[in-house]
């Protein structure tokens, strides 16, 4: 069986990448199944791993055929059993383009996606988790896996159109075009040189309409979220906040991932002199649903942790009193339903009057029943920096 291409068949080159791909998309596949229908509380674990494994199997894909491309640019294409049926023969030209384009642009999305986010099912490989010239970004990530999203349905229907193509071939016509692209002897008759075929470029610029289409469904698809990048948050009482952000950091998979909130506002009273131990008091509403956690956000918002549909408002109130060089707001977090004691240290730094604050709370998730009592993929601390600069109310 010669390694290249013929008029009449195959190489084993090709044959041999073509099932490789054929064997790695099942798998994936299947994957994608199991992993759909396990949860993200009791079988996290076993998620989180198949995930895992998905990521690697989808760039060992991406490789493969981009191989199988560059093999095939240096290869001829054997002759068509039947020119004479163009239409035919126009389908099957158009599929394979939309095969290629799909498996190498599908994974390449995901790719993307999963380097431009942070902390969630990391590829088990020593080469890192970025990408160059990706930068960790949630839009972006967000649109690169709805783009992955997009070409895995043109996949599954161009897949569909090329299995059925092949069993009407073996089944119907009895031609030989499945043995083929099979190991061993294959003798299938051909036409003779000049039988004629339709031309590539139309079944390319069908294949190209497809991935056009595919795009603008990463578009559609793609929600606008809630910028993370937020305005000055909301501010009432003696002090006026500028600036600030309000964020949240974890540690999953021995991953710190970080995010924050977009849309929060804090009720300031402070003053340098105390009045029975007390410097003043902050009360902060935080919108829970604009957290932002990268690639996590959805399960972190979900109802096995921070139930953001249940519980959309979380709110930090307590007295602030003087604590060796700093300070300390001493209150309590109503979160997910619970209401916990919480120490914010915080540094103040006062020049007139404008004042800059920067402190960070540390809190158990499991103390407002967040992830379960199991630690083994997710730490139970979490912390919560706060930064903010504000000026005091006329």
């Amino acid at each position: 069986m010669p390694l290249s291409n013929t008029a009449a068949t195959y190489g084993s080159v090709t044959k041999t990448f073509h099932w490789i791909v054929a064997l790695l998309m099942f798998t994936q596949i299947v994957l994608g199944i199991v992993g759909s229908r396990l949860g993200t509380e009791t079988r996290l674990d076993l998620k989180v791993q198949l995930l895992e494994i998905h990521k690697l199997l989808g760039i060992a894909i991406f490789a493969v055929a981009l191989l199988r491309i560059l093999w095939t640019l240096t290869q001829p294409k054997p002759t068509p059993l039947h020119p004479e049926r163009r239409a035919e023969t126009f389908a099957a030209e158009a599929v394979h383009f939309i095969l290629y384009g799909a498996l190498l642009l599908m994974p390449l999305s995901g790719w993307i996606g999963h380097a431009a986010s942070t902390g969630f099912a990391p590829i088990p490989w020593p080469f890192g988790q970025s990408l160059p010239l990706i930068p960790k970004s949630p839009a972006l990530s967000e649109a690169a896996f709805a783009a992955h999203w997009s070409f895995a349905w043109i996949l599954g229907a161009a897949l569909v159109a090329h299995v059925a193509g092949a069993l009407k071939h073996a089944l119907l016509d009895r031609d030989g075009t499945l043995r083929r692209m099979w190991f061993g002897r294959s003798g299938p008759k051909f036409p003779r040189r000049g039988a004629g075929r339709p031309g590539t470029m139309p079944a390319l610029g069908m294949a190209l309409l497809f991935y056009a289409a595919g795009g603008l469904g990463a578009f559609v698809l793609t929600e606008p979220g809630e910028s993370a990048e937020a305005s000055a948050p909301v501010s009432t009482g003696e002090w006026i906040v500028e600036e600030g952000t309000l964020g949240l950091s974890v540690t999953q998979f021995g991953n710190e991932v970080e995010g924050r909130f977009a849309e929060w506002s804090a009720d300031i009273s402070f003053s340098e002199t105390a009045m029975d131990g007390a410097h003043g008091s902050v009360t902060v509403t935080v919108r829970v649903p604009s957290l932002s956690l990268g690639s996590v956000t959805e399960n972190a918002l979900g109802p096995d942790y921070m139930a953001a549909e249940q519980h959309p408002e979380a709110r930090f109130t307590g007295p602030i009193r003087a604590e060796g060089e700093g300070f300390v707001a001493d209150g309590t977090l109503d979160l997910a339903g619970e209401r916990v004691p919480v120490a914010l240290p915080f540094t103040l730094d006062i020049d007139g009057g404008t004042a800059r604050m920067e402190g960070t709370a540390t809190v158990d998730r499991r103390d407002f029943g967040i992830g379960g009592e199991g630690t083994g993929q997710l730490a139970a601390e979490v912390t919560i920096p706060v930064t903010l600069t504000a000026t005091r109310a006329e």
